[in-house]
């Protein structure tokens, strides 16, 4: 992840830009919300909307954490080579999991929308959850926010994003104050934080 300047940028990404692509294994469709670097031929980090429409494999990304966290629809059983199945569920928790791992998916009550989360192992690390907006960001060197807006409506730093769209709050270098997000919404929040160790090599 690029260390941009002091002043962070605020990229908003309306619902109408963003792609509805294939899976990487061609068994379903995902809305991709963001990724970055920009330009690159590999990403650092990917976020994304997977419609799960029937029992299936997910895609293999070796190097690559992952996490999902249910959006709409019952949700499913997720079976990771190596672990207990773990149950996702519609207002639940994130399950985090390894993309070099064999996985897939038994649906519990139909079709899902999920919610989720790339990383490449080394130069990011991520977390994922919800929360309710008003509420604040942190600012610390290298950490990045994604903000999907999936009920109401907020504003960051002048720019306004409604139910659908996306908001990227770039990294910074250094210590800043904690940045609101006002308005009344339900949010999906990701936290993007470089490895200052894989930087430093």
């Amino acid at each position: 992840m690029n260390l941009p300047d002091p002043q962070p940028a605020v990229v908003l990404v309306p619902r109408a830009a963003q792609r509805r692509v294939r899976w990487k294994n061609d068994l379903g469709w995902t809305t991709e919300l963001a990724v970055g670097p920009d330009g690159a031929s590999e990403f650092d980090w990917r976020v994304s909307i997977a419609e799960v429409d029937a029992d299936c494999a997910f895609s293999h990304f070796p190097g690559i954490d992952r996490s999902i966290l249910v959006l709409a629809g019952a949700g499913f059983d997720l079976h990771v080579e190596g672990e207990p199945p773990a149950q996702l569920r519609l207002g639940g928790p994130a399950h985090a999991f390894s993309g070099d791992r064999t996985t897939s998916c038994t649906l519990i009550g139909g079709p899902t929308r999920d919610f989720n989360v790339m990383t490449r192992r080394g130069p990011v690390r991520h977390s994922l959850f919800t929360a309710q907006a008003p509420t604040t960001l942190e600012r610390t060197p290298g950490l990045g926010w994604v903000v999907y807006v999936e009920r109401g409506a907020v504003t960051l730093a002048s720019v306004r994003a409604e139910a659908g769209d996306c908001i990227v709050l770039e990294p910074v270098p250094e210590d800043m104050p904690s940045i609101a997000l006002t308005g009344e919404a339900t949010l999906v929040l990701v936290r993007l934080q470089a490895d200052s160790r894989h930087s430093a090599e």
